[in-house]
């Protein structure tokens, strides 16, 4: 491919991006968190059925969630092309663990999760500013939109939701959403989509690279860690 060929298809991107930012971030979202819940769950040794099931609730749940709580029937359960997105992400998942010895902790899988992590970040907090919510509400939903997914897909998984004890990972999404929130305040709507997701994912893959974690509190006399 050309160097201005793929000039054009940038700036088709950059203007779909421009002009419906939900519909783009919610696709990436739900195709890569698709990939992630499913790549869990191969690891886990689920037969095809069962990787289905969780890849589609890491790449449903949370956006079920934000829609509950915004007062609105489900995207998923309105629109097939939500399921197919879901879908394709699955796909992609089992043919990475038929190309890579370890899939879920490949780059690939790592950046995949930070890319879906920043999509759905921002996709919420458009529905909730969308919605009029104030300040908190937008970074609220924004975060569930973000984490829901990956906390379901962790108890289906018999875990622990990671969220809650390893990674600085629900504290990007709380970053993008409140940098959406101002930005759209301060009334550059056009580039606040961009910038919250920009935010999210550079934290998420710094935290990674750096192993950033939040302190961690002790019984008795033991220091936070």
């Amino acid at each position: 491919m050309s160097s201005p060929q793929c000039a054009v298809i940038m700036g088709g991107l950059l203007e779909q991006l421009l002009g419906d930012p939900f519909t783009v971030m919610n696709a990436v979202g739900l195709i890569a968190f698709a990939l992630v819940g499913a790549t869990k769950a191969i690891r886990e040794r689920f037969d095809i059925f069962g990787v289905t099931v969780v890849g589609l609730a890491t790449a449903f749940a949370g956006g079920a969630t934000r829609d509950i709580l915004v007062d609105r029937v489900p995207l998923a359960l309105r629109s097939l092309g939500e399921v197919s997105l879901g879908v394709f992400g699955v796909a992609l998942a089992i043919g990475l663990s038929m190309a890579l010895e370890s899939p879920d902790d490949h780059p690939f899988t790592v950046v995949a999760d930070a890319v879906g992590l920043a999509a759905f970040t921002t996709a919420g907090a458009i529905v909730a500013a969308d919605s009029g919510l104030p300040g908190f509400g937008v970074v609220v939903i924004a975060t569930i939109n973000a984490v829901g997914g990956g906390a379901i897909a962790d108890i289906l998984l018999d875990r622990t939701p990671f969220i809650m004890i390893d990674d600085f990972y629900a504290s990007c999404a709380v970053l993008g959403g409140t940098t959406y929130w101002l930005l759209d305040t301060a009334g550059i709507g056009g580039g606040a989509a961009a910038l919250c997701a920009t935010v999210t994912v550079g934290t998420r893959l710094a935290a990674v690279y750096c192993q950033w974690a939040l302190p961690t509190p002790h019984n008795g006399n033991e220091q936070f860690e």
